[in-house]
């Protein structure tokens, strides 16, 4: 079978138009293509009266070698890789005492797991919120009744942030195992919808993920894995740079040599727990900004013209960069077509804005982060001092939200000019319990305000009615992603001086969404298993 990519036909080509530009495409009579599949479609929208769509294709050809031959040295026509995915480990008659145990159950925290589980060392998971439909209820109380649970809410439960987000599930990282398949393959075993399998830019939206994660979790315990909500760790029991257990909040000790460390990006407690425990960490960058809200109309004007809603289309959605005078680079984060910004914070007093999405991407308002990339030479102070300055923010914006949950809000007009808005226009914002119309001026540092107030202009001439005068800015985003690393060795995935602790995921500094923590929760969940393997083998 062979691969054949970049191929490009009319946005409504005929059915069988597809067929005949792989007979083209690869010089041969159309006996000669015995059968096909698509793998991948995208579109390419860069010239608005000729939106193409983009396929690559398996195709089954009667003389592979020959055409393979002719087109030898094209990036475009190749073997289809095998995309089969593999255990590397089975457990056999590991004993009890050897399970392995995984914190958190957010996408790498639930692979992990159902890796784990997979392959036969019944895992126990642990996860400080609530299961996901209770914790689901309690999210709605903050956005409802200006109501915080600390401990569920949009970081903290089963299902991890992602579950409240636009269920995006595509990255850039490199996949030369092709795992993302086994993630995108046991989401469509979960519910998903198949075709996220072969569409360039997949998503699931809020709703689906929720029943998603319950059947994986059911997959999980039907193969001896064990879940347990509401279970904070609160202690490591460490012997020279060994693991030999944990403490959760209730007292009790569990006995662990493997432990998957997937806490999500702002377990921050358990980053102080595991410095005082002298495990290593070091400060990373991240970015901090707001949301932008747009008519989901003008960004599909903008970005299709005539071909607006095309059901091969559905909602536009953007990726913008600018790089400001400043030295400060600014861009589009996390873009939601037709959702809602969401409060986000997991700590009381502070104020934490994010995105998500339905499915069907058809709320009024597109979303965005944007956000400018900072460093830890912007709040110096050691691998905690990024939580200290994302704290500082978040409590600064509640402030000027006035209380109860309320995020400051700036109609995009006001802010470019430097003037506070008094009231909203046109763009009415999603973001609940409310927006205060406010000044943003102070709810970033100077030179985040400086290089956002330069950008807005620059992505109007990139997309026109961008910098629209009543689109509104939310404040803040500020957990784009972790602002520390928990460094891991590169060839077993232990921390580099806690054997049996392998951090992992965004939290530990490894991966950005979805998609990425869940390949990074097999490739973890695949170093313990080999690892408990071997001291099975060593013992014996």
């Amino acid at each position: 079978m062979l691969r054949i990519s970049e191929i490009k036909l009319p946005l409504d080509h005929a059915e069988e138009a597809l067929r005949s530009a792989i007979v083209q495409k690869l010089e041969i009579a159309d006996d000669e293509l015995l059968s096909f599949s698509i793998y991948r479609r995208g579109y390419d929208a860069r010239k608005q009266a000729n939106i193409l769509l983009v396929y690559s294709v398996d195709a089954v050809l009667r003389d592979e070698a020959a055409v393979l031959a002719r087109h030898g040295g094209s990036p475009h026509v190749a073997p289809t890789p095998d995309m089969t995915y593999r255990f590397v480990a089975d457990a056999g008659s590991t004993p009890a005492a050897a399970r392995p145990v995984v914190v958190g159950m957010g996408p790498c925290g639930l692979f992990a797991g159902l890796i784990l589980a997979q392959m036969g060392f019944r895992p126990i998971i642990l996860e400080r919120g609530k299961a996901v439909r209770e914790r689901t209820k309690d999210t709605w109380g903050l956005w409802r009744k200006e109501v915080l649970h600390p401990e569920s809410n949009v970081q903290f439960g089963e299902g991890g942030a992602g579950t409240f987000s636009d269920g995006k599930l595509y990255s850039q990282i490199k996949d030369p195992r092709h795992l993302g398949r086994k993630v995108l393959d046991e989401f469509v075993r979960a519910g998903a919808p198949e075709e996220i399998l072969y569409v360039s830019k997949p998503h699931i939206g809020t709703f689906r993920l929720v029943s998603m994660v319950e059947k994986m979790r059911a997959t999980i315990e039907s193969l001896g894995g064990e879940v347990r909500f509401e279970q904070r760790v609160a202690d490591l029991d460490l012997h020279h740079g060994q693991l030999r257990g944990l403490t959760l909040a209730s007292g009790e000790y569990l006995p662990c040599t493997h432990l998957v460390l997937a806490i999500g990006h702002s377990a921050r407690d358990t980053f102080e727990m595991l410095h005082e425990r002298g495990v290593f960490l070091e400060a990373k960058p991240f970015s901090i900004g707001f949301r932008i809200e747009h008519p989901q109309s003008l960004i599909d004007r903008a970005r299709f013209g005539k071909f607006v809603r095309h059901p091969l289309l559905g909602a536009a959605d953007y990726k913008l960069v600018h790089h400001a005078g400043n030295g400060r680079s600014v861009y589009s984060f996390c873009m939601c077509p037709g959702g809602t910004v969401v409060a986000a914070t997991s700590e009381p007093n502070r104020v934490v804005t994010n995105g998500m999405s339905q499915y069907s991407r058809a709320e009024r308002n597109a979303n965005a982060g944007i956000v400018v990339g900072i460093t830890p030479d912007d709040y110096p102070g050691g691998p905690l001092a990024g939580i200290a300055f994302q704290r500082q923010w978040e409590s600064r914006a509640y402030e000027l939200g006035g209380g109860g949950y309320h995020a400051p809000g700036q109609t995009v007009g006001d802010f470019v000019a430097g003037r506070p808005s008094t009231a909203l226009g046109s763009v009415q914002p999603s973001y609940k319990p409310g927006v205060t119309p406010t000044d943003l001026s102070t709810a970033l540092p100077d030179y985040a305000i400086e290089a956002i107030r330069e950008a807005l202009p620059a992505f109007d001439r990139k997309l026109k009615g961008y910098a629209m005068h009543d689109a509104v800015l939310t404040g803040v985003e500020t957990r784009t992603s972790s602002p520390l690393r928990i460094t891991r060795n590169n060839d077993d995935y232990q921390s580099v001086n806690t054997a049996g602790l392998f951090p992992a995921g965004e939290g530990a500094g490894y991966a950005g969404g979805i998609y990425s923590a869940a390949i990074d929760g097999i490739e973890v969940a695949e170093a313990v298993a080999r690892d408990i393997v071997a001291r099975q083998a060593k013992a014996a």
